[in-house]
């Protein structure tokens, strides 16, 4: 599997921007895709994530501001980010795991820098 995000980038403080992951390749096997972040000094911290399923989980910090969705049609996820906090800058970063024949594997898209000026 094969991911390209896109969007990011620098917004005030109550802005929005949306970011996008686009999977190609063995799409079929997904069964997990997920945003995370990493903020300067601070570890890798999941966002949101989607399971085959549809099934939408969110960091406490973000729930009621995130919004992950999901095109099928596209492979494609998008997190609408919403009321943007300089805590929520950070380096973004989509990632998905997937079943590979037999295998359980991993991928990850190039990161995507979200800046949030107060």
């Amino acid at each position: 599997v094969q991911l390209q995000a896109s969007g990011g980038g620098l917004v005030e403080s109550g802005g929005s921007l949306r970011l996008s992951c686009a999977a190609s390749g063995s799409v079929s096997g997904i069964y997990f895709m997920g945003w995370y972040r990493q903020a300067p000094g601070k570890q890798d911290e999941l966002v949101a994530a989607i399971s085959d399923a549809g099934a939408i989980t969110y960091a406490e910090s973000v729930k009621g501001r995130f919004t992950l969705s999901r095109d099928n049609a596209k492979n494609t996820v998008y997190l609408q980010m919403n009321s943007l906090k300089p805590e929520d800058t950070g380096v973004y970063t989509c990632n998905v795991n997937f079943r590979d024949g037999m295998n359980y594997r991993n991928a990850q898209g190039q990161g995507t820098q979200v800046t949030v000026s107060s």
